[in-house]
């Protein structure tokens, strides 16, 4: 996925009230920019970082500038939670997630469950349909490890006992961690932040949900799943 319009760097000054950020563009602009990241955004926020806004030119916005990128130790890490869809999507599409290959449609934001949408349903011939929900991974407290998620997630705990349901009605359902830093090698479920989440990841595997975590080649032209995960 290729940003649609070259991003502009400058520093965080704060994050505020989850989606608000107030930034310091490289010319010494100071600007409000939207956050699409409804979690804590650990070690992400601190003030004075690296990050790269996108400018909108859409006049009904509120606003007219997004988050997308942070730099950390010298690693992009994408914030964007509303772009995670977008990526995987182009990714299934191109079949560079081989777990997902061979399937004839691609359908978005289908209703399932209860009142829920399902991220992506995978359908095609002679094979049963696949429900796959998507999480954004930003958050990576030891070296090499990424974990999701960095801040208690009901709704996400929900998703996994849905996805469960789909499974025994005799569908495949997938869930796929999406990494967005480049990094770390491993991943594993953030139980001390969300135990509940983590009870219900591994009730839901063992139901037969599958867990798939890949990882993202993160740049200020695009966010790239990596052909080698």
């Amino acid at each position: 996925m290729l940003f649609p319009v070259p991003l502009v760097p400058g520093r965080l000054v704060r994050r505020y009230k989850r989606f608000l950020a107030d930034c310091r563009l490289d010319d010494g602009e100071e600007v409000t920019a939207h956050v699409a990241n409804s979690g804590s955004m650990l070690g992400l926020a601190t003030p004075g970082a690296r990050v790269y806004l996108a400018r909108s030119n859409d006049p009904k916005r509120k606003l007219a500038w997004s988050w997308q990128l942070v730099e950390v130790d010298g690693v992009l890490v994408g914030i964007d939670t509303g772009l995670s869809n977008r990526i995987v999507a182009e990714a299934i599409v191109a079949g560079q997630v081989p777990a997902l290959v061979g399937y004839g449609t691609l359908r978005r934001e289908v209703a399932y469950g209860t009142r829920s949408r399902v991220d992506m349903l995978l359908e095609g011939e002679g094979r049963p349909p696949c429900y796959v929900e998507v999480k954004s991974v930003t958050l990576s407290r030891r070296s090499g490890v990424a974990e999701f998620p960095d801040a208690v997630t009901a709704r996400g705990a929900k998703h996994l006992g849905e996805l469960a349901a789909m499974v025994g009605a005799g569908a495949r359902a997938v869930l796929l961690y999406l990494i967005q830093r480049g990094d770390c090698d491993r991943f594993e479920i953030a139980a001390d932040i969300d135990p509940v989440y983590a009870e219900a990841a591994a009730t839901a595997r063992a139901a037969g949900v599958e867990m798939l975590a890949v990882h993202a080649d993160v740049t200020p032209r695009g966010i790239e799943i990596r052909s080698d995960f």
